[in-house]
């Protein structure tokens, strides 16, 4: 989507930088932990603990840096992990913030390499936002191609929407 929309997105990922930590605790492969693969997952337990640390210390801890210089008029920020993520960009950022959750079935998430990892899958860090949260938008990423660009160019309509009021 930043492809598409460079001027007025901003890609983020929250949990890079629990990746790049344990990148360099481990001399692991930058890249390969970010995508869905058994090279992931044998990490992940370590890159999920670094973060709960991190959030418990300071809640803000992973959402300072995603606004530091940005000049996008709308940001997207992926893979928030909890409820005090949310919060923070809802209290510090309430008029411009949009709650977009993005699932897919268990079938497909199988399909692109996931396991269910006991202790891992069934954190805070994994499910902290499957009950209780209001999302503004729900996009389903199971495959498709065009049925994911329309829910995409949807929520991008409703963002312009916005935008202008």
């Amino acid at each position: 989507m930043h492809r598409r929309f460079p001027a007025v997105l901003v890609p983020s990922r929250a949990m890079s930088m629990a990746v790049f930590n344990v990148t360099l605790q481990h001399e692991l492969d930058y890249d390969r932990l970010l995508d869905a693969t058994e090279y992931k997952e044998r990490y992940r337990a370590d890159m999920i603990r670094w973060g709960e640390e991190r959030r418990t210390a300071d809640p803000g801890y992973f959402c300072r840096p995603i606004v530091q210089g940005v000049s996008q008029p709308v940001w997207i920020v992926s893979d928030a992990r909890r409820k005090s993520d949310i919060d923070w960009f809802r209290s510090h950022y309430e008029e411009q913030t949009v709650i977009v959750r993005v699932v897919a079935s268990e079938k497909t998430r199988r399909q692109r390499g996931w396991q269910f990892t006991e202790g891992v899958d069934d954190a805070q860090s994994e499910c902290g936002l499957d009950d209780g949260v209001n999302f503004d938008w729900v996009i389903t990423n199971d495959g498709q191609d065009l049925e994911l660009e329309a829910q995409v160019l949807s929520l991008l309509a409703f963002i312009h929407e916005k935008l202008l009021h």
